[in-house]
């Protein structure tokens, strides 16, 4: 299954239904009156005569329409495709350039500017003539995604020693970040007369599952192998719409995207091809019920009941054997991720101005008794978005998070060097015994006579847009992340990173992303180790020049 992701996820589901439209040989072919030159972009009944008959052809083709065109032709007879400014503010930005339409929120489908099979996706026009398209199209389902890759050049030299920079974890090299297939029906925001549904499987596969790993769904990849590349499924949620509750009402259940955040897991969904420190060591995912109102045209109100961040409703109450019973797990058992907690809450509060250039975003997230787990995140943070004209917006991010009862590197209770502590003998959850690679880290505690602590960071980041022209983006990244505890990074010390990026779309289908980064640790050496080898690190500078590609299908 991996490695025939690798070979060409975004193909796989192409070659599928490539089949189905053989075996619908007998499918009428529709040939759209079309009495002027075939440019679908001055008319659009012409779309089906560009493009043709074949699967291949058709796929081909869509490419080639695009190309350089900062959007999909437009359809004369589509219903509006949001509610009037009057019911919802104005959409502040567009893809192109930017990585997102809507100010990001998460944690639900677009309110109030989603239609059903809206993705501009060359797979489903190649499908569009065929049976197996047809069908899908009257059901309103979409398949859809894209294939990531990228590489860097880094003053790092050791395997994984980019980090804690992120989404290019090993220097020098280059690498497929992501792959990913969308199987969704969106449900219809915009009308207001019939409660409607939705669902999205998001598989991932690539270098990036290490980010969006949840303990006990495919985790020996990440914590018992270190595979470089891995599989997961970090969405798989069903939705109900109840647009008679207030302004809208929807309803989340499954694994999702926690809330709420300027950037994603999902490469298209980032200003950047790396991501800032402040969106590495965040909460990713939630699993559980998430409800999402609009009150009004300006507030928004979320809920969510979940088990916890990156943790799995199965590891809830599960308990694992403790060998050897101590200070902080003193039974003969202990529970197999402490962070796996029903119910966590996450509740958040969003504000749109009329206009739509100003939105904000303060949110818990993940909120429980704090215990030490494998994520178990107490976010309290919020986000901002300015939008000054066309050209120019400003996105802001903030929060503090921590976890308590972090087990204390500093006690020879808990860990020493001749590997007599009670985390070396696997009186931990997080033992090496129970993950050999990529455990949640030790606090570096302020005593040393303290068997455990509160593990602590606060940050901050700023993303600053210039928009030259319909299909380029230019961010600056300024940010400053402090790890109280180094618990996070695994050095206790506060970082300073910015980098500036280029955002260059040659069609709505394909983006090129080039970068240059700059990370210093102020307290000690923070860069080019690798904890899974052994290796300390020993520079506390990084500067890192890279470059992705996406390629949507």
């Amino acid at each position: 299954m991996k490695r025939g992701l690798l070979a060409g996820v975004a193909f796989a589901a192409m070659g599928l239904f490539n089949g189905a439209q053989a075996a619908d040989a007998t499918a009428p072919t529709k040939v759209p009156a079309c009495t002027s030159a075939i440019d679908p972009y001055k008319n659009y009944a012409c779309l089906d005569a560009y493009l043709g008959t074949t699967y291949w052809e058709r796929l081909f083709n869509y490419y080639r329409l695009e190309w350089g065109h900062d959007a999909a032709p437009a359809d004369p007879k589509a219903p509006p495709s949001r509610r009037a400014d009057t019911e919802v503010p104005p959409t502040p930005e567009t893809i192109p350039p930017y990585p997102f339409t809507e100010w990001p929120y998460g944690g639900t489908t677009s309110l109030g500017v989603t239609r059903p099979s809206s993705i501009d996706s060359p797979l489903m026009a190649a499908l569009g003539n065929t049976n197996v398209g047809s069908w899908m199209n009257d059901n309103h389902i979409q398949v859809y995604g894209w294939v990531n890759a990228g590489g860097n050049l880094s003053s790092n030299t050791v395997k994984g020693g980019n980090a804690p920079a992120a989404y290019d974890y090993n220097p020098n090299t280059v690498q497929l970040d992501q792959a990913v297939v969308y199987i969704e029906r969106l449900p219809d925001t915009v009308q207001k007369d019939h409660v409607d549904w939705g669902f999205r499987i998001a598989p991932i596969y690539g270098e990036n599952y290490r980010y969006t790993t949840a303990y006990g769904l495919f985790s020996s990849q990440l914590l018992n192998q270190n595979l470089n590349n891995g599989f997961d499924i970090p969405m798989a949620y069903g939705e109900i719409f109840i647009p008679q509750v207030m302004d809208g009402l929807m309803i989340r259940i499954g694994r999702y995207i926690s809330i709420p955040d300027i950037e994603a897991q999902l490469a298209p969904n980032n200003y950047m091809y790396t991501h800032s420190m402040t969106y590495t060591f965040d909460n990713y995912t939630n699993t559980g019920v998430e409800f999402t109102m609009a009150a009004t045209r300006n507030w928004m109100f979320q809920l969510g009941l979940v088990v916890g961040t990156e943790a799995l409703p199965w590891h809830v109450g599960a308990t694992i054997a403790n060998p050897d019973p101590n200070p902080l797990f003193p039974n003969s058992t202990m529970p197999k991720d402490p962070g796996a907690q029903f119910p966590t809450v996450t509740a958040g509060v969003r504000w749109t101005s009329d206009s739509g250039k100003d939105d904000i975003n303060i949110v818990a997230d993940g909120i429980n008794n704090g215990a030490w787990g494998y994520n178990n995140l107490q976010w309290y943070g919020m986000t901002y978005y300015h939008k000054f004209n066309d050209k120019w917006h400003i996105a802001f991010e903030m929060y503090d998070e921590s976890q308590k009862n972090v087990a204390n590197a500093l006690n020879p209770l808990v860990t020493n060097a001749q590997g007599t502590g009670f985390f070396n003998l696997g009186g931990t959850p997080f033992s090496p015994q129970y993950m050999p690679f990529n455990a949640p880290g030790l606090a570096v505690c302020a005593n040393a006579a303290i068997v455990s602590c509160t593990a602590e960071v606060r940050t901050a980041v700023t993303y600053i847009s210039y928009r030259p022209g319909p299909l380029d983006n230019i961010s600056y990244r300024l940010e400053y992340f402090d790890d109280l505890e180094g618990q996070r990074t695994g050095t206790k010390t506060g970082y300073f990173e910015t980098g500036i990026g280029w955002q260059h779309w040659l069609s709505p289908q394909i983006e090129i992303r080039p970068e240059v980064t700059f990370y210093k640790s102020l307290n000690g050496f923070a860069f080019n180790g690798n904890s899974n080898l052994g290796i300390a690190p020993n520079k506390n500078t990084a500067l890192i020049g890279a470059a992705d590609i996406i390629v949507h299908f």
